[in-house]
């Protein structure tokens, strides 16, 4: 046994004209066989190929472009792929939106506070929690905009103690206020808003006392050839009864001493196409009239979250002052 799988091991490789001639049989068979198929095998092999529907795919040239994969719009601060088609068909509804205001078609039960004929259908309405979903949800929607273009922290905007005013025109929403209930609030100190006064002192309280002085003192620093002016500012003087608050367009006083306050203006947006048409002062005293049931408030009862350049020009309007209040977080 074990010597015939031994012989097997060592049996002599079969002749290479074998292997040749086995080869050369296999090649005539497969060419006999070929010969017998159909004749236009080849021909509909090639119609295929040629009647093969074709794809075209545009390319681009990437040049430094500052917009070569994303486009910013211009108006609504909006990312979207040029070119691309549902990118741009998303864009123009949401640039619709924020542009013209948020479509809307009505409810059945709607909270209607005020109307106007300024307007086609200008109404403005009132959603308080407890409402039905499709007030929250629409207000949601209108509360996504204002976050982004005020500078909101995404669903801090709104709580369950806030009362939302939607102004309503053309079927859209053009403007929404937000206002919640606080305790108190600080006034502002006029001469604080136009900065330094003529005899030195940035700010005084009703009393007249003295609350900062600001000494600006110029030195020049010379590197080299080059020379440079320097302006230091150097505060003194600033008493416990004013505080200073840093904001947008510069450094605002009011007093830290606080006085009574009911309504507080949260946050407040119309959207560009309505601006300077008074819907802001409209939203204003609407809700100035209907946040306390039975109850017209005052605009000294009422006061404004730390407001935007714009904003202090709407406040002032409203209370036909300077010496607006506002209220901070631990004031609510």
């Amino acid at each position: 046994m074990q010597q015939a799988k031994i012989s097997a091991f060592f049996k002599p490789s079969p002749d290479r004209s074998d292997c040749d001639d086995r080869k050369q049989k296999n090649r005539g068979e497969a060419e006999a066989k070929a010969s017998s198929g159909p004749a236009t095998s080849s021909s509909e092999s090639v119609g295929k190929v040629l009647n093969k529907k074709r794809s075209y795919a545009q390319y681009h040239l990437e040049l430094g472009q500052s917009d070569f994969l994303l486009r910013s719009c211009s108006v609504c601060g909006m990312m979207y792929a040029c070119g691309d088609e549902a990118d741009e068909k998303f864009h123009r509804s949401f640039h619709k939106n924020y542009y013209d205001g948020i479509q809307f078609m009505g409810w059945r039960d709607e909270r209607v506070i005020s109307t106007t004929t300024s307007v086609d259908g200008g109404r403005i309405l009132l959603v308080v929690v407890g409402d039905p979903p499709s007030h929250t949800r629409k207000v949601q929607e209108v509360l996504k905009t204002m976050e982004k273009e005020l500078g909101f922290t995404d669903g801090h905007l709104l709580h369950k103690l806030c009362k939302v005013y939607l102004f309503i025109a053309n079927h859209r929403i053009i403007g929404c206020l937000v206002a919640e209930p606080i305790k108190a609030a600080h006034r502002v100190i006029p001469s604080s808003l136009s900065g330094k006064s003529s005899n030195g002192n940035f700010g005084k309280t009703s009393s007249g006392k003295l609350t900062q002085n600001l000494e600006r003192q110029c030195t020049n620093l010379q590197f080299g050839g080059f020379s440079f002016k320097r302006d230091v500012a150097r505060r003194s003087d600033l008493t416990n009864k004013t505080r200073v608050d840093q904001w947008e367009s510069g450094a605002i006083l009011c007093e830290e001493e606080s006085v009574p306050a009911l309504c507080g203006f949260r946050a407040i947006w119309v959207v560009p196409s309505q601006r300077q048409k008074r819907i802001a002062s409209q939203l204003l005293d609407s809700a100035r009239k209907s946040f306390l049931a039975g109850n017209t408030l005052e605009p000294s009862q009422c006061a404004f979250s730390p407001p935007t350049s714009a904003g202090r020009a709407l406040a002032s309007s409203f209370c036909c002052s300077n010496a607006y209040l506002i209220y901070r977080e631990d004031d609510v």
